[in-house]
């Protein structure tokens, strides 16, 4: 009990004020340590990294190959063929298609030939069922052997110009497009009716008439060289384009030519 009554008499009471001892004169107050400067720390400048390059699909790197392969006919020869004739230059059509094939879909328009591949319209020459008429002093009917068959006669022509390059070692692209313009007669003779009288006048021929009867004589060659011979289609084809390209007066295309001339020019 005596040291409870002690306790609450050494404690103060909340009215009494509490005195803070002052500084004897003549002792400085030494102030306080400024805070040093609290400088900002500059964020490290970040380096520009090289923009990554896209990933591409297997499809965009394949067509991205194959805009940088050359085209090649057959994948094998070039087009880089020169066309000396210059009205045949137009109707030579020489776009780089690897296996030729359109399947005539611009077939209604007008002049639409002049826009396929001179080894396609050589293809489509080939597919016939025949000549009907006498050549040679024989009727040629293959009956149907080629007509509609292209896949065949794609076959034949590429088997045809390995041929000619082996025997020629020369591109058959420029061999055929020679062959095609010393085969391409220059002038023809129509019939004319003046009252009662029917006669022959020379005319000059248009270009791509000119194209057709060179692709023609040469189509036709080969096929009555193979008929009923021990020669095949092919070795009749490249025989025939190597002869004309030559100028060799034994192609058949070559002599059709000169005896078309000849009776333009004796009907003058």
């Amino acid at each position: 009990m005596a040291d409870a009554e002690n306790n609450t008499m050494a404690a103060p009471s909340p009215d009494a004020k509490v005195e803070i001892p002052k500084p004897e004169v003549g002792t400085e107050v030494q102030p306080k340590p400024e805070a040093a400067p609290v400088t900002q720390v500059q964020p490290k400048p970040k380096r520009a990294r090289a923009p990554r390059a896209k990933s591409q699909g297997s499809e965009t790197k394949q067509t991205q190959a194959f805009a940088y392969k050359k085209i090649l006919l057959f994948d094998k020869y070039d087009y880089s063929v020169d066309v000396a004739d210059l009205s045949l230059k137009s109707y030579i059509n020489l776009t780089p298609v690897a296996y030729p094939d359109t399947h005539r879909r611009f077939s209604q328009k007008k002049f639409s030939k002049a826009g396929l591949n001179i080894v396609e319209r050589l293809e489509n020459t080939l597919m016939r069922g025949g000549t009907g008429g006498k050549i040679g002093g024989r009727v040629i009917r293959t009956e149907g052997r080629l007509q509609g068959k292209k896949l065949k006669v794609m076959h034949i022509t590429e088997r045809a110009f390995e041929r000619m390059s082996k025997q020629t070692g020369k591109n058959p692209l420029q061999l055929l497009v020679m062959a095609l313009e010393n085969s391409a007669p220059i002038e023809d003779t129509t019939r004319v009716r003046y009252g009662g009288i029917i006669s022959n006048v020379a005319v000059d021929i248009s270009a791509s008439r000119r194209l057709d009867i060179a692709l023609r004589n040469v189509a036709m060659a080969a096929i009555t060289s193979a008929f009923a011979n021990k020669k095949t289609i092919v070795q009749a084809l490249a025989d025939e384009i190597v002869l004309a390209a030559n100028g060799d007066v034994n192609s058949y295309a070559i002599k059709r030519k000169n005896e078309i001339e000849r009776m333009a020019r004796s009907a003058r």
